[in-house]
């Protein structure tokens, strides 16, 4: 669960969530996603980076107001 204070949704605490989802996704896929890459000529980091964003979705998110 992600715990987030509504008032403070700006950019750096944006791009926070997206370092942590791309940790948890190289974590548990780093290496499936890196021999998908190679084996179909992708960027790996690109790769990485639409999964980071689409893992986004799964969190569970706390606001406090």
């Amino acid at each position: 669960m992600v715990y987030l204070n509504f008032n403070n949704l700006d950019t750096e605490t944006q791009q926070q969530l997206l370092t942590n989802s791309k940790k948890d996704i190289e974590g548990n896929f780093g290496e499936q996603l890196k021999r998908y890459a190679e084996k179909h000529h992708l960027e790996y980091e690109k790769i990485l980076q639409e999964e980071a964003e689409r893992n986004l979705y799964q969190y569970q998110y706390v606001f406090t107001i």
